[in-house]
């Protein structure tokens, strides 16, 4: 133990149950010495068991609805006074496609659930920095962090919909990382995380396949929640203040590979 975050307080969104990014994120943030609160959407605090995380992490719950602005300004107001003070980190671990969930073929969405979508899945991160920006909740050196996925930057047909999704929330961090960087000293940034084992990514079409795929393509292999959960602690630490309005690949290599030996001999195999 380091205690690379003590005396450190954030938000932790996403957290659904113990497979989840954000639970892992979470349980390594706490070992760090930081506290939070937790937050989800009202459906996902029913179905999964954050409780228990709260209970293990110390930490208080917030419902939050991240598609309405009330929310969103109850999220950040409570958090500040359960935690006595300004924030100095926020993970916003959240997507959900409707179209996905539905079967609906990108070349045939329904317009109304994409708009869901998108205001779910990446106008939320907007919303929760412009919330923090204009209620000046974030400390001077505060870290606002998202998790992406490459396919904002390649296609990967069965990921639809939510492909635009994290091409938006990646623009977002940009503009939004310049004034919030500007005016207030906050980093922001977001991770594109390797195909991971969790509740939500294994609902994609073909996941297993895929996983299998970007396991062989990467050098170091596909990374795990464990790990994308020790990169946001280190994101999250004093060790990368100068790091902002950056999209960082945590994916064992696979964003720059154009091929690796491993999927060559899986493709010739047997010919």
């Amino acid at each position: 133990m380091h205690n690379l975050l003590k005396g450190k307080h954030g938000i932790i969104s996403g957290a659904l149950d113990p497979k989840s990014i954000a639970w892992k994120v979470a349980e390594r943030c706490h070992a760090q010495g930081a506290t939070f609160t937790l937050t989800n959407a009202p459906i996902a605090l029913r179905l999964g068991t954050i409780n228990q995380l709260a209970e293990a992490t110390g930490s208080k719950v917030i419902g939050c609805d991240v598609t309405q602005q009330a929310d969103m300004d109850r999220l950040v107001q409570e958090s500040q006074e359960v935690l006595g003070g300004k924030l100095d980190f926020v993970l916003h671990s959240i997507g959900m496609s409707l179209n996905i969930r539905k079967g609906r073929h990108y070349t045939d969405l329904d317009y109304d659930h994409m708009h869901k979508t998108l205001d779910i899945s990446a106008m939320s991160w907007h919303r929760l920095l412009q919330t923090c920006y204009k209620a000046d909740a974030v400390n001077e050196g505060g870290s606002m962090l998202a998790l992406s996925y490459i396919a904002s930057q390649r296609v990967f047909p069965d990921y639809s919909e939510m492909a635009d999704a994290k091409s938006m929330l990646e623009s977002i961090t940009r503009s939004f990382g310049y004034h919030f960087g500007k005016a207030k000293g906050v980093r922001v940034n977001t991770i594109s995380q390797s195909p991971t084992k969790t509740t939500a990514g294994s609902g994609v079409k073909g996941f297993d396949a895929f996983y299998d795929y970007a396991d062989k393509m990467s050098p170091l292999g596909n990374a795990n929640a464990d790990e994308c959960a020790d990169y946001c602690v280190m994101l999250f630490s004093d060790y990368t203040r100068k790091v902002t309005m950056q999209n960082l690949f945590h994916d064992g290599g696979f964003s720059f590979m154009g091929i690796s030996q491993d999927v060559v001999e899986q493709m010739t195999k047997g010919m």
